[in-house]
């Protein structure tokens, strides 16, 4: 029996030390792999050094070399050298010349998450899901995301010409926009819309948000607000802790609102609510469309799974990874995706984004059977044909007519069905 058990432990023994060998062996030959390639970069430098036809500062080769790198990532990983380091901090702060919109790579091209309310690129008609194929008449076939923002991004009153593919008309589409200073405005039009539904746009995740959404909250509750509609529609996101903690308004204490899952036991967090007085009973109605993004959709996918709220609109954009900023020597930092977000139930949102639970389509731009059949239009009459939708669809702050959009008004009825359940329950 003793002979048994020995044999025994000595088979588990070599296993396991065959285990250990075998992951030893995968480390030993990943780490000959990348002294190779790097054998290989190192050659590759050299040799461009001394038979490249211009003298060339090894700065700017190493840079090049880093950022090509960091580009074969993902559409989001970047190299940021010291003046793109710069510039992302100028972002942050919710202030900087410019058009006004939030852009990514999706399927090798430049899109458009969405334009910001009320900036140049919004009133020019920018929408959400257009692909930029041209600033400046410069292709952006090979265009990274930061030089792309490079590009579009500077002095206020110079102007910036984009070529725009839209699907939905199957045209390209040319757009003469003036750069001017972007204020980003977290929250507008607070207002009851009637029979105590109150309505709070939400346009991005920053710093005062939080704050400025309790006191949008407070100003309702003084009007008497019955049920809230929050509207999330052509919110890129923002800061994450942000979008956590306005979740957290209508969830129970401590419950999980996202989790990320990463390269890592460091890159797999999870975030929890941490308001103690949430608002539990409110009807509620979260209202997406294909320009909310990241933040956006984490507070609308916890809300959905929470049977929380209604989730109205179209499905979203779909962009749930997280970029970390990590420093460097020199004034650089690496901008690189380290995780993804899942929702509380465990539905990953990047490349999937948030279908709604109820589906409205937003206005179309409505064409005759002669337009369809007609010739192309010439551009004047295109450029004038945008600008009147891009009055129609807006959501301005100095005219804001709920009762044109069919997504808003879908959102009130079913808020005033839910009402009505609940007093006859």
């Amino acid at each position: 029996m003793r002979k048994n058990i020995l044999i025994s432990g000595l088979i588990i023994l070599l296993l396991l030390t065959g285990a250990g060998l075998a992951l030893s062996d995968n480390k030993r030959k990943n780490s000959e792999e990348l002294y190779r390639q790097v054998e290989l970069f190192s050659d590759t430098l050299a040799i461009v050094q001394k038979e490249y036809v211009d003298e060339k500062n090894p700065k700017e080769l190493i840079y090049g070399a880093l950022k090509g790198m960091l580009a074969a990532l993902d559409p989001h990983s970047q190299f940021m050298d010291p003046e793109a380091y710069e510039e992302l901090k100028v972002d942050t702060q919710g202030k900087f010349g410019g058009l006004g919109i939030e852009i990514t790579i999706k399927d090798g091209l430049l899109t458009v998450i969405t334009p910001i309310e009320d900036t140049p690129a919004w009133k020019a008609g920018i929408k959400a899901q257009d692909r930029i194929v041209k600033i400046d008449d410069v292709l952006t076939r090979e265009m990274s995301l930061a030089d792309a923002v490079k590009k579009m991004r500077g002095d206020p009153g110079q102007t910036v010409h984009l070529t725009v593919l839209r699907d939905t008309e199957k045209k390209l589409l040319d757009f003469n926009i003036t750069r001017a200073m972007i204020k980003i405005k977290d929250i507008k039009n607070v207002g009851i819309l009637e029979d105590g539904v109150g309505y709070i746009r939400l346009t991005e995740f920053r710093e005062n948000t939080f704050t400025e959404f309790n006191s949008a909250l407070s100003k309702l509750a003084q009007q008497k607000m019955e049920a809230l509609i929050v509207d999330l529609r052509n919110n890129p996101g923002g800061l994450l802790e942000v979008a956590v903690k306005v979740t957290g308004k209508f969830v129970p204490f401590h419950k999980l609102i996202v989790y990320t899952k990463g390269n890592g036991k460091d890159k797999n967090l999870e975030f929890f609510s941490d308001t103690r007085n949430p608002i539990l009973d409110l009807p509620l109605v979260i209202l997406i469309n294909a320009g909310s993004a990241s933040g956006s959709e984490i507070v609308a996918g916890a809300l959905q799974d929470y049977k929380r709220a209604m989730i109205i609109g179209i499905k979203s954009f779909g962009k749930g990874s997280v970029q970390t900023i990590i420093p460097l020597n020199e004034g650089c930092a690496l901008r690189l995706t380290t995780s993804h977000y899942f929702t509380p139930s465990g539905k990953i949102i990047h490349g999937q984004g948030v279908t709604p639970d109820i589906v409205v389509e937003e206005p179309k731009e409505s064409l005759s059977s002669d337009d369809k059949e007609s010739k192309p239009k010439a551009a004047k009459e295109i450029f004038k044909e945008i600008e009147n939708q891009a009055k129609n669809l807006k959501l301005s702050a100095d005219s804001f007519d709920y009762k044109t959009d069919p997504q808003i008004m879908r959102a009130v009825e079913a808020l005033k069905v839910v009402r009505l359940y609940k007093q006859n329950k």
